[in-house]
């Protein structure tokens, strides 16, 4: 996998390339695969982070009392979400989960992401974390509870009365991609964009610049002599 280095790279040639664009298709093509990049950096950001809480907690003393094995953490992906009027509603199946303190149980929220962490459960941690989530939610108005062997996660979306057609914008998109398209005509471009798109994200910095030098010399000579409107 990318480190975070090379992925900082790749959005600052999308960043170029999505202000060099003009046609609508491609710079939503562009917009997605930004939002894509910024979601993988925020998740290596976090994985670090946690990993960097863990080495941590294990150069701390013993406690007094017989120390617990936290073993090593799970990542959640099994899960089922449906919503109300004011709340989206995730519900995640750990069993024995209502045995362990309230304390750890731990859920954060942001307008668009939460983040679960369950520690000390049968002696591993859980957690999951799920960003860009289609809509705004209410930090303040958003909450967890713990039932048994589950733990609800209730998002209260921000616009009450709205209905969520996916929990995730990335879900969203990739859905919207297998869809067929309904145009009569198959945009040429389309085609194209898939191509370089597949070589921007495997090639290297030359490769980049190269697909950057095109994307400028397509876009001068367009304006020269493009006459559609």
């Amino acid at each position: 996998m990318a480190s975070c280095f090379l992925l900082q790279k790749d959005l600052e040639e999308v960043k170029v390339l999505l202000e060099k664009a003009t046609r609508k298709r491609i710079r939503d093509a562009l917009t997605a695969e930004k939002s894509k990049i910024e979601t993988e950096i925020k998740n290596k950001m976090q994985q670090k982070s946690q990993k960097k809480a863990e080495l941590l907690d294990n150069e701390k003393p013993a406690a007094v009392v017989a120390p617990i094995t936290t073993g090593y953490t799970v990542k959640i992906s099994n899960y089922g979400w449906d919503q109300s009027d004011k709340f989206v509603k995730i519900y995640i199946t750990l069993t024995g989960v209502h045995q362990v303190p309230t304390e750890n149980v731990q859920v954060h929220f942001t307008e668009r992401s939460f983040d679960l962490l369950v520690k000390n459960l049968n002696g591993k941690s859980y957690s999951m974390i799920v960003n860009n989530l289609l809509k705004p939610i209410s930090v303040e108005g958003s909450s967890k509870k713990v039932k048994t062997d589950t733990v609800l996660i209730l998002c209260r979306k921000k616009v009450e009365n709205t209905r969520w057609d996916y929990l995730t914008q990335v879900e969203k998109e990739c859905k919207e991609k297998e869809k067929p398209s309904y145009d009569t005509e198959t945009d040429p471009s389309e085609g194209l964009m898939n191509v370089l798109k597949k070589i921007y994200e495997d090639g290297d910095d030359d490769m980049k610049r190269t697909i950057n030098k095109a994307w400028v010399e397509s876009r001068e000579k367009q304006a020269k002599g493009d006459t559609e409107f």
